[in-house]
């Protein structure tokens, strides 16, 4: 909760649920970004927060910007980036979307199959391309699916066949888990990236790029390392697997870019519980998963939340969404205790919701309307 978010909560107002995010954060989370991995490239993932205000900020300060479609690739272009800073990050792409991004002039591509490869190399010929593989989430609080990447040893037989399709094979690349808390996990994905060069230079492939992904976290209930331990592991890692012949990096922070730089304030509507002899009560807010909360799924990222009683008695508490939908519940299992002195109509605060939140809000899902955004 910066100054300016708590100034701007207090005097405008703003009808809830809401999300403020201070732009000042997000380029000071640049800044360090640059500051503690010089040597890395940031290509911001867009879709963590898709606003134009992010975009257009970032890409004054010089952000490239991992996109995932093509209205993501007309956003950036739209906010004053070139194509040669856009990456066609998903590796599930309709072919008419890689022939636009190819048309207004992006030439690097992700892929992770023979079929899209096939779709890349017949309407983006010659496009620089990189393969992403599959690596351990262990530790990360949002662990991605085997829904991206592939084996190591198919990636080798890809960038291939991406030469002899008449693409430029350029990297690799892989993503170790969003919310990401062991600083370990990227020397695993490093160490099979580099056996991967070395393979592919025994091809006569001499890649030049490797995707370290995303993964840096925001700040959440629990501690995560800083910044430059995150910094430190990476660039151990590169130098220890690849030596002097560093090749160029890329970085995709999303998460870490725009998080802790959002407050979502939201409204009590209702207090009640199941059962006279339930200590627990529900706690109902005018946000739920489906209007913007929608990765506390399987209450996988815990937001910390505050509330304008700072003192007194507290107790454990359901928090639940307003749809009539029974998936709409926050925390059940998590633990949370409120104060006990809470009523209806009292405003709480949600921190670190500048990442996956409008992105994830649904548009009008039992009538409410899509989560309101502020950026200061």
């Amino acid at each position: 909760m910066t100054a300016k978010i708590l100034r701007f909560l207090d005097e405008r107002r703003p009808q809830t649920p809401c999300l403020v995010v201070d732009l000042d954060v997000v380029a000071a989370n640049y800044a360090a970004l640059r500051r503690h991995l010089p040597l890395a490239q940031v290509f911001y993932a867009v879709k963590a927060n898709p606003a134009p205000e992010v975009v257009r900020l970032l890409a004054k300060l010089g952000s490239n910007f991992d996109t995932a479609s093509r209205p993501e690739i007309e956003l950036c272009l739209a906010c004053g980036a070139s194509a040669d800073r856009i990456s066609f990050g998903n590796t599930i792409k309709k072919e008419t979307d890689i022939a636009f991004a190819f048309g207004a002039g992006v030439r690097l591509f992700a892929f992770d199959s023979l079929a899209e490869l096939q779709k890349i190399a017949r309407v983006a010929p010659g496009a620089k391309v990189f393969c992403r593989i599959l690596v351990e989430n262990a530790g990360a609080d949002w662990p991605l699916s085997r829904k991206f990447g592939c084996a190591p040893e198919m990636a080798r037989s890809l960038l291939v066949e991406a030469r002899a399709l008449g693409l430029v094979p350029w990297g690799v690349s892989f993503h170790v888990g969003s919310q990401q808390t062991d600083v370990s996990q990227w020397d695993m994905a490093v160490a099979e990236a580099a056996r991967l060069f070395k393979g592919l230079a025994e091809d006569g492939i001499e890649l030049g790029l490797v995707n370290l992904g995303g993964g840096f976290p925001a700040r959440y209930r629990s501690e995560v390392p800083a910044l430059e331990a995150y910094a430190g592991a990476v660039m151990g890692s590169m130098t220890r697997h690849f030596g002097n012949s560093l090749p160029d990096m890329i970085i995709e922070p999303g998460r870490s870019m725009v998080g802790d730089a959002g407050v979502l304030e939201a409204e009590i509507i209702l207090i009640s519980q199941k059962a006279y002899d339930d200590p627990r009560r529900w706690v109902y807010l005018d946000v739920g998963r489906f209007g913007g909360l929608a990765e506390t799924e399987g209450e996988a990222i815990k937001y910390r939340i505050t509330t304008p009683h700072e003192t007194g008695a507290v107790g454990p508490v359901v928090l639940a969404g307003p749809t009539c939908d029974s998936a709409d519940i926050i925390y059940d299992k998590a633990g949370y205790e409120l104060p006990v002195d809470l009523v209806i109509g009292d405003r709480v605060r949600i921190l670190s919701t500048g990442a996956y939140t409008t992105s994830y809000a649904s548009v009008n899902f039992n009538g409410f309307a899509p989560l309101q955004a502020h950026y200061i």
